[in-house]
């Protein structure tokens, strides 16, 4: 009671932690989780795995088929900015882009990612997003009916207080998305 009122003088401690699990026809499911509670944390967890069709899984289960990578993303003026963009990313070390249009999305070792998008703001590029994230190494293509069940499942955990992010390495049929 005195933790919640905030009467309490000692200082909340707040633990980093990643749950793994897989989601209906068999799509691997990372969950980071930052909670002063472990024990809660890991029940409405397994709780929204389970009522939603998925499973929780060792730690290690599926933590193997995601990598590390720094993300930038920009929605530059035009198609051609959107180029030129993207090849100056490579030549300052990205590993890999995607280019629709004039959205653009650089990947990058997380070693480079500040040394990245450092040199990319000083020539003018503006950022939508600039994070370290988890990339599947390989992606599990699934139909519609699972498709929909998946993103319920990664809503649901999305909408659980202390989780943070939640990475998958489904590849969602472009209707479904739509």
């Amino acid at each position: 009671i005195k933790r919640a009122t905030g009467a309490d003088s000692g200082d909340v401690e707040l633990e980093e932690l990643t749950y793994e699990g897989y989601g209906p026809g068999g799509v691997a499911i990372l969950v980071s989780v930052v909670t002063d509670n472990r024990n809660r944390s890991v029940s409405q967890v397994r709780s929204v795995f389970e009522h939603q069709g998925g499973k929780m899984g060792q730690t290690g289960s599926v933590n193997w088929l995601f990598e590390q990578k720094g993300v930038l993303s920009t929605d530059e003026r035009d198609e051609e900015r959107a180029q030129e963009v993207a090849l100056l990313a490579i030549d300052l070390g990205a590993e890999d882009f995607e280019l629709d249009g004039s959205y653009l999305e650089a990947r990058c070792a997380p070693e480079q990612f500040e040394d990245l998008r450092g040199a990319l703001e000083a020539r003018g590029v503006i950022f939508s997003n600039a994070e370290l994230d988890m990339s599947p190494k390989s992606t599990v293509r699934i139909d519609e009916k699972t498709a929909e069940q998946t993103l319920r499942l990664l809503d649901r955990l999305e909408d659980l207080d202390d989780v943070q992010k939640v990475f998958s390495n489904a590849d969602f049929p472009d209707e479904v998305l739509d």
